[in-house]
């Protein structure tokens, strides 16, 4: 079958592991950002991403020059666009600039090219809607690094044609990511609405006093993520009551609307509160050191997204 060939605009982390996640699936791969040596990097940075994947045994038994030599670096965003059915823009997070990249894309892109936008802040509509080709604009959202974490948003305007959703879940299916359709755009999308919710109430822990920093990771990291590693929220209180979820939420709704009730009101995310948090991140973790720790993150990433490819599911 023949792949869909794509381009990808905006050559830094999130655009070079789009790169490689299309590539890896077979797809010929133009890639273009205004600085030429950013676009240099990227490629590097496809390689490197290959050989990591095929250390983790993640690269369906390609080799890493297979992979990054289906990525074509373009002089021109013109070029990169010409013949795909599909991009991926992946420049700054300033509605400027992404209704600028828009028109120009809009422009230069075959008429039934899907314009995906990576966006993690900024709703489709606020960049595309004085468009002639609006309707086959969407915000296409993966979680960071998307050559690992397999969702991806897939974010309409009001405008935006079904046909447009459609194909663009079915690209991203296609090469191994998870898409959720969302009906409607809505501020933070799906995953940071639901990160943010998380976050509110860590920050108010801390401010409260309640618990230190380092608690609030120790919970999460060795208390509900492992769960949740395999397991949504719905699903998770579904398997922890034996009557299922009615049962769960017999159960534990009277405590979730007095917690509930106690959460009106945002937390402090700076001042002091932003400085205790820093400060325990900061021993923990030099920022010198932040690089090296984001490698680490990722290579354990792949050993578990290994361990979930070998994993057979039980009848």
């Amino acid at each position: 079958m023949e792949k869909t060939p794509i381009a990808v605009i905006g050559a830094g982390l999130i655009g070079s592991a789009w790169a490689f996640g299309f590539a890896r699936a077979g797809h010929a791969v133009t890639l273009w950002d205004q600085d030429a040596a950013a676009a240099q990097a990227a490629l590097a940075r496809v390689t490197e991403i290959a050989t990591d994947m095929q250390a983790a045994g993640l690269l369906d038994g390609q080799t890493p020059a297979q992979v990054a030599g289906r990525v074509t670096l373009t002089p021109d965003l013109k070029s990169c666009v010409k013949n795909a059915l599909h991009v991926q823009e992946n420049v700054s997070e300033n509605v400027d600039v992404k209704r600028e990249i828009f028109v120009a894309l809009d422009a230069a892109a075959l008429p039934d090219a899907i314009l995906a936008s990576s966006t993690s802040a900024l709703l489709p509509s606020r960049f595309t809607e004085t468009l002639k080709g609006r309707a086959r604009c969407l915000v296409a959202h993966p979680i960071n690094p998307p050559s690992l974490i397999p969702a991806v948003e897939i974010v309409p305007a009001p405008w935006t044609d079904a046909q447009a959703m459609d194909r663009c879940a079915a690209t991203m299916a296609g090469i191994g990511q998870k898409p959720i359709r969302m009906a409607r755009e809505i501020d933070g999308f799906i995953m940071n609405r639901l990160q943010g919710a998380l976050l509110q109430e860590a920050m108010r822990l801390v401010a409260d006093g309640i618990a230190t920093p380092e608690d609030i990771d120790t919970g999460i990291r060795d208390g509900l993520a492992p769960r949740w590693s395999l397991c949504g929220p719905f699903e998770a209180i579904d398997l922890n009551a034996p009557g299922g979820v009615r049962d769960y939420v017999a159960r534990y709704g009277p405590m979730y609307r007095i917690i509930g009730a106690g959460q009106t009101t945002l937390p402090d995310w700076e001042g002091e509160t932003l400085d205790r948090i820093a400060a325990a991140r900061r021993k923990a973790l030099p920022l010198a050191d932040l690089p090296k720790a984001q490698t680490r993150r990722d290579r354990r990433l792949m050993a578990l997204m290994a361990h979930f490819r070998r994993e057979t599911p039980q009848d």
